[in-house]
């Protein structure tokens, strides 16, 4: 009887740790390199789903580098030894520019008609309750957020998120925003999306914020451009609209939606390579603990760094500056007068003894004396 009563408390104990792992290992990363350059190692043909796993901290420490900086103090051996994993080992080549998106309510982008993510870096991510951190300087890094939504969605942002996608969209005349979008997918079905439905709101207003967004990135590149050494650049957002989809329609609406937000991805990592030539690397991230109050995955802090000074001045000290200047100007002062006037006593008492001097041939110089 007790032999059994072992045994089922060890199946109990199994099988909660089995699901306390796969809780912790429900979620993903895409790394997605540049068209010129190579930043991230290439995924072995052998290893189609990569089995190795990484923490919240080694995909700050991965970010951080690629951008330039080097990883945090309290990244481990086995973090560093993963990150050579994962990036080209040449740290005097690195983007310093990072496409950052975190996916919510999804676990996996399984995308194997899409050839960018298919030829992507993927890992599993342990998602815990522990968030990692990116810490960067702020003065060396130009952050642009893609979360920032428009207040008013009208017909003509509409219309041209419908039309940068290859789709359409139908106003409706008698009603007044309930505008129908109309987008022809990969699988070769289309997907609608009515203004009118709350979710589909929710998703086409978190669409329009990735479509507005990323043009005023590409936007702000430019103006870098024309500086001599500009900044790291990081473009990072989150991505809700999956979660909206997954609320209030089933598994076949919530498919369609990935097919697009998969179709958006490729459209905008092809945008920003054209404009930054190549020289940056995306990295698409799926959480699937999609609970708003949960937050992103990682949290970026831009530290401010002290500027460099000749003098460090206090305040309240003014009077007491005034008259150290004064007392260095009069030693100053005096030190060049009377070297001023020692010269001219030199040279005046120079000129003197030589037009004095008597005109006889010096003996040692002009006679024959040989010196044994």
């Amino acid at each position: 009887m007790d032999f059994h009563i072992r045994s089922v408390f060890g199946l109990l104990i199994v099988s909660s740790l089995c699901s306390l792992a796969r809780a912790e290992t429900s979620g993903s990363v895409f790394f997605i390199d540049g068209q010129n350059r190579q930043y991230v190692r290439t995924p072995s043909a052998n290893d189609v789903v990569q089995s190795h796993l990484m923490s919240p901290l080694e995909l700050g420490a991965a970010v951080s580098v690629l951008l330039g900086f080097a990883p945090p103090a309290t990244l481990s051996a086995a973090g560093s030894s993963k990150l050579n994993e994962v990036l080209m080992p040449n740290p005097f080549d690195r983007p310093r520019s990072v496409f950052m998106l975190e996916v919510t309510g999804v676990n996996d982008l399984a995308a194997p008609a899409n050839a960018m993510f298919s030829n992507a870096y993927r890992s599993k991510v342990i998602l815990d309750l522990d968030k990692a951190q990116i810490e960067l300087p702020g003065e060396e890094v130009s952050v642009v957020s893609l979360d920032e939504k428009l207040a008013d969605c009208n017909d003509e942002e509409l219309s041209s998120l419908a039309s940068w996608l290859g789709g359409s969209y139908s106003i409706d005349a008698l009603e007044p925003q309930n505008g129908k979008l109309i987008i022809p997918l990969a699988s070769g079905s289309d997907m609608n999306l009515y203004v009118s439905k709350k979710a589909d709101q929710e998703f086409i207003a978190s669409l329009l914020a990735l479509f507005r967004n990323s043009k005023r990135a590409i936007e702000m590149h430019e103006d870098l451009l024309q500086a001599s050494q500009g900044p790291a650049e990081l473009i990072v957002g989150r991505f809700d609209g999956i979660k909206a989809l997954q609320e209030q329609y089933g598994r076949d609406v919530v498919k369609q939606g990935l097919e697009l937000l998969l179709a958006t991805l490729s459209k905008m990592l092809d945008s920003f390579q054209a404009a930054f030539k190549g020289q940056i690397v995306g990295v698409i991230i799926c959480n699937e603990i999609s609970a708003p109050e949960s937050g992103t995955m990682l949290n970026l802090m831009l530290t401010a760094q002290p500027s460099a000074r000749w003098l460090a001045e206090k305040e309240g000290s003014n009077a007491t500056n005034a008259t150290t200047i004064a007392e260095i100007a009069l030693v100053r002062k005096t030190l060049a007068w009377v070297t001023g006037i020692i010269l001219l006593i030199s040279t005046l008492l120079g000129m003197y003894l030589l037009l004095n001097m008597p005109l006889t041939k010096d003996t040692l110089l002009y006679s024959n004396v040989k010196l044994d």
